[in-house]
């Protein structure tokens, strides 16, 4: 089945669904791209409103244990309770990339009834949209990976990191705040709400350097304490029959420390010689890992014009 006549199905059953008859006077529903976005590690589900102020439909995916609810923690709060904090339950105890992708895939056959849908990954997000990519690809026209992962010769975003390419990542630079032991709770906890000069320092030229402290400070404020401890691990190649036919955009990020330009310019090549007949379209932008604002608006230029 094609993907024209996979979303007219959907439509039709849509429209019976209601139990009401369709006439001639009713107008057909206006197809709008929606833009399913992907977090990477400690991320809330977001949209884009520029991207929505330019008429598509946005959406963010509520990755399983991602919520504010569910993590956030009166022991995180200041004055921290450090001891209580390092022992709490994580709500990303046992969470898998399965559960991320299945969520993932959830929102992709909801929003598909309604128009085209081109689906976005940062950073560890990308092994998500991979997996998303194998389970449903007739559903999906656009695949767009920013500064993420896309996994084809090694298996994982951990193997990746350790090849020459992945080596020279700053990513370590959390590990001074992680609180608590992963192997007891299952998950990574780290305290971004530490006042740590050398932590803060550290992750910030990690993360965003180019940023300002405010921009910086935001980013921290933003970002959930628990990860899971599986899915950076877990095995994210997409297959040639099904992630390998959907068109796929990578954003180069040339300033970025966590990913450096090497290991991304490395994944794009590997998934290239996977589907020769299916390469990436390269876009690149001068933007550190986390895109300070001015970077991010490049972006969503990128996005929008994806959609036209």
């Amino acid at each position: 089945m094609t993907d024209l006549t996979r979303r007219t199905a959907f439509q039709l059953a849509a429209a019976a669904g209601t139990g009401a008859a369709v006439t001639s006077v009713q107008k057909p529903r206006k197809e709008v791209t929606t833009f399913v976005f992907v977090t990477g590690s400690n991320g809330t589900a977001s949209g884009d409103a520029e991207l929505a102020l330019r008429g598509h439909r946005t959406v963010g995916v509520s990755l399983p244990g991602h919520g504010p609810e569910n993590q956030l923690h009166r022991a995180y709060q200041a004055p921290q309770d450090l001891a209580k904090l390092a022992t709490l339950p994580s709500a990303m105890a046992g969470v898998t990339l399965d559960d991320y992708v299945e969520a993932t895939v959830d929102v992709v056959r909801r929003v598909s009834r309604y128009g085209p849908v081109i689906l976005v990954g940062g950073s560890l997000g990308g092994s998500t949209i991979t997996k998303a990519a194998d389970a449903v690809p007739g559903l999906i026209d656009r695949l767009v990976y920013i500064g993420a992962y896309c996994c084809t010769k090694l298996r994982s975003p951990a193997e990746y990191l350790e090849t020459p390419e992945g080596r020279t990542s700053l990513g370590a630079a959390i590990l001074p705040g992680v609180v608590g032991d992963p192997q007891v709770l299952k998950a990574i906890r780290v305290n971004w709400r530490t006042n740590d000069a050398r932590f803060l320092d550290a992750a910030k030229a990690a993360f965003m350097n180019e940023g300002t402290d405010g921009e910086f400070l935001a980013l921290l404020n933003a970002s959930l304490p628990d990860e899971s401890l599986e899915v950076s691990s877990a095995d994210a190649r997409g297959r040639k029959d099904a992630w390998g036919r959907v068109p796929r955009v990578y954003v180069r990020q040339t300033l970025d420390r966590v990913i450096p330009p090497a290991l991304q310019d490395r994944m794009i090549r590997e998934a290239d010689e996977a589907t020769p007949g299916n390469r990436f379209k390269v876009f690149t932008v001068r933007t550190p890992h986390a895109p300070t604002r001015k970077a991010y608006q490049e972006i969503t230029d990128i996005l929008d014009g994806l959609a036209q």
